[in-house]
């Protein structure tokens, strides 16, 4: 009997796109001295979530444009879940959540997070099953040379636990997609990309995202 393998299917946002902030430890680690102070005065008991809307959706092999006062930005290497009609994921894909490099780690502005073009989709989603989410492993590459690798492993919270503890207050709806989070360097720093920069972001059995960034000028991208 020959068994059956589900292929990669093509795939492009149909709802709402969420993105799961703090949820590598590193990261926790990191930013964790500051979470007693102002304005938040401790740390996020629920899981810190953030919209990237339909403007910012590039596919893989697209060229993203950097606003004309920006030199650099932050490179987001994600694993984004895809929802099914019962609030279930059903589907997995890489995702670069790019964002204008900012301090705010808690809330960021929508000014730096949903800027036209700044989330790179990978040309095709994995079904659930074919995907052990809490063991992915990402590999990011600018200009060809390794910058970051984010191990699912390293979570705050696992990607069941994410599910679990979000779907106290919200329902997702199908179509919708969940980000499981970005890590940071070790210095709390994202890896940067600036215009003429390739960056590719890889994981075993995904086909790579592969985004170019280039400056604006009036009239557009170049």
């Amino acid at each position: 009997m020959t068994q059956h393998v589900a292929k990669p299917q093509d795939y492009w946002p149909q709802g709402t796109v969420y993105g799961a902030l703090l949820n590598f430890q590193q990261e926790w680690q990191i930013k964790a001295p500051q979470m007693p102070e102002a304005p938040y005065k401790g740390a996020p008991k629920a899981p810190v979530l953030f919209i990237k809307t339909a403007n910012t959706f590039t596919p893989s092999g697209g060229r993203i444009a950097l606003p004309s006062t920006v030199a650099e930005v932050d490179i987001g290497a994600n694993l984004a879940w895809i929802f099914g009609p019962d609030a279930q994921p059903v589907a997995c894909v890489l995702v670069n959540d790019v964002s204008i490099p900012h301090e705010s780690y808690y809330r960021p502005p929508v000014k730096f997070k949903c800027v036209d073009g700044f989330l790179g989709l990978g040309a095709q989603a994995r079904g659930i099953s074919q995907v052990s989410t809490d063991q992915v492993v990402l590999t990011v590459k600018v200009n060809g040379q390794e910058v970051q690798r984010v191990s699912y492993a390293d979570t705050v919270r696992k990607s069941d636990a994410l599910l679990s503890d979000i779907s106290e207050f919200m329902t997702f709806q199908e179509g919708d997609m969940l980000l499981l989070g970005s890590d940071c360097l070790p210095d709390g720093k994202r890896p940067r990309a600036k215009a003429g920069d390739v960056v590719e972001i890889f994981a075993e059995g995904f086909d790579t995202l592969v985004n170019k960034f280039v400056n604006t000028f009036v009239g557009g991208a170049v």
